[in-house]
């Protein structure tokens, strides 16, 4: 995929002063089993594309209980998409419920936990990191008229269309995305700022690469 190629340019890094907007449309998103078999996901984007990836995010299917996978030395974030929701049974005791229309929660990739699912199957946005080579903030917004993206050194955005439709209009063409769509913003420091125009909800990752070398 063309997003997966434009990460990995080297004329596609921080210290390019353009800002450089990819859009991945959901008929682009790749269906894979779960780390552990036991589901599906709809893999949006990995980076880097090959090897181990420093940050993920895509699409879990829950269709039925069960453990989640692991990931050791990772933090994660859900945010239910669709379904009646669905209890996280941590091994330590704790218990999350997963409430419509779009509850999320943080935790550490490594702590075991089971899903419950409340009342049939639920779609979960995924975003998984290694915490010792980024930082992701997941924000959920309302669209309504513009978002502004400011240059900031060293971040990444990435944005997922909840509801709704929007476009990025200060680009030589105009770049639509409809719900379901995600796109990848990269406007470092000392370049312009961008606009996404719309109405709907969108989920925001600000993605920090500055703590690595």
């Amino acid at each position: 995929m063309a997003i997966r190629a434009a990460l990995d340019r080297p004329d596609a890094g921080f210290h390019n002063r353009r800002v450089s907007i990819t859009l991945i449309p959901a008929n682009e998103y790749r269906r894979e089993r779960w780390k552990n078999g036991l589901g599906w996901t709809r893999a949006i984007l990995r980076h880097p594309a090959e090897g181990d990836w420093d940050w993920r995010v895509s699409i879990a299917e829950v269709d039925k209980d069960g453990p989640f996978s692991a990931f050791p030395g990772c933090d994660r974030e859900l945010v239910l998409l669709s379904g009646e929701g669905m209890r996280l049974h941590f091994e330590d005791g704790d218990c999350v419920t997963l409430a419509p229309p779009h509850a999320r929660h943080r935790f550490a990739g490594e702590r075991p936990l089971s899903a419950e699912l409340i009342a049939g199957p639920t779609h979960d946005f995924n975003a998984i990191w290694r915490r010792d080579h980024v930082d992701i903030a997941v924000l959920h917004r309302p669209l309504v008229g513009p978002m502004v993206f400011f240059p900031e050194n060293g971040v990444l955005w990435f944005a997922y269309l909840l509801a709704g439709q929007a476009v990025f209009r200060d680009q030589p063409l105009p770049l639509v995305l409809n719900q379901g769509d995600s796109a990848v913003i990269r406007a470092p420091e000392g370049g312009a700022r961008t606009l996404l125009d719309g109405g709907g909800e969108v989920l925001l990752l600000r993605i920090s690469e500055s703590i690595v070398e």
